[in-house]
């Protein structure tokens, strides 16, 4: 009888861990506006299917990572793949991705100009601090005709690389998150259109020149631990999320419903 007993309590307790394993929160770091939105509107959706979604939101591009990293989080979705690249040789991160998701463009913006030609010599240029996100800025700035770069940076570009300026450009570099802060200060600024929509500071359709969005190598991605790369409820997450059609109302809303801003990655 005891033996009976006894197993019929391991029994119960495996039930017991089995289900609390099962019914785990998956926790997703996300920055604030579009990704988080984004995110956000799948979890009903996700809640139906058996997974229980949290989106946990960090305010920085540094704290993600170091989250994942720790386990605090079970997945990320703000940064890019040269991003993550770029985080990885310097942190030395084991991680790699499940998918892109939505590709965002970026925009030169200001405030006090109505043109390039218009921002003075001596002019205040607000830029990412980060090595990726500035490089492509840089190579926006220079798209715009006020630099000339180092030939072959690309996207790996930094100041230093500037070999010309002819308007003497004074460059402060912020972090990536809290440009749409600052741009109001400065003669023109990199902007992310999906924190500028969430700040509700000004239009995000009013840059004076995009990025493009035909590199989906700026795409946004899923990225976990290389340990979960199999992980079946986390890859289940992102195909929540590509066939959702509550997130990609919440894009659209995100984005103002303008079409020049962003575009979904995955599809052809």
């Amino acid at each position: 009888m005891k033996r009976t007993t006894l197993l019929g309590l391991l029994t119960a307790a495996g039930l017991s861990i089995a289900f609390a394993a099962e019914a785990q929160t998956i926790k997703v770091g996300v920055v604030p506006g579009a990704y988080a939105d984004s995110i956000e509107a799948l979890i009903p959706e996700a809640k139906a299917k058996g997974l229980d979604v949290e989106a946990v939101e960090f305010s920085d591009w540094t704290t993600p990572n170091v989250a994942l990293q720790a386990g605090d989080i079970d997945v990320n979705y703000f940064q890019h793949r040269p991003f993550l690249d770029n985080a990885i040789k310097d942190r030395g991160y084991e991680f790699t991705d499940l998918g892109a998701g939505v590709l965002a463009n970026i925009g030169l913006y200001s405030l006090k100009h109505k043109d390039f030609a218009s921002i003075p010599d001596g002019g205040s240029v607000a830029i990412a601090n980060d090595p990726v996100n500035q490089g492509r800025g840089l190579l926006l700035i220079e798209k715009a005709g006020l630099i000339k770069l180092k030939e072959g940076v690309g996207f790996q570009g930094t100041l230093d690389d500037i070999v010309e300026n002819p308007k003497n450009l004074t460059f402060t570099e912020v972090e990536g998150p809290q440009l749409v802060r600052v741009t109001g200060d400065v003669d023109l600024a990199l902007g992310y259109p999906h924190f500028i929509a969430a700040s509700g500071l000004f239009d995000p359709g009013s840059a004076l020149l995009y990025s493009g969005i035909d590199d989906k190598r700026f795409a946004i991605i899923f990225t976990v631990r290389k340990d979960r790369a199999e992980d079946a409820k986390l890859k289940e997450l992102v195909e929540i999320y590509r066939n959702s059609q509550a997130v990609r109302d919440a894009l659209r809303n995100a984005y103002k419903d303008n079409d020049k801003l962003y575009t979904l990655s995955w599809l052809p």
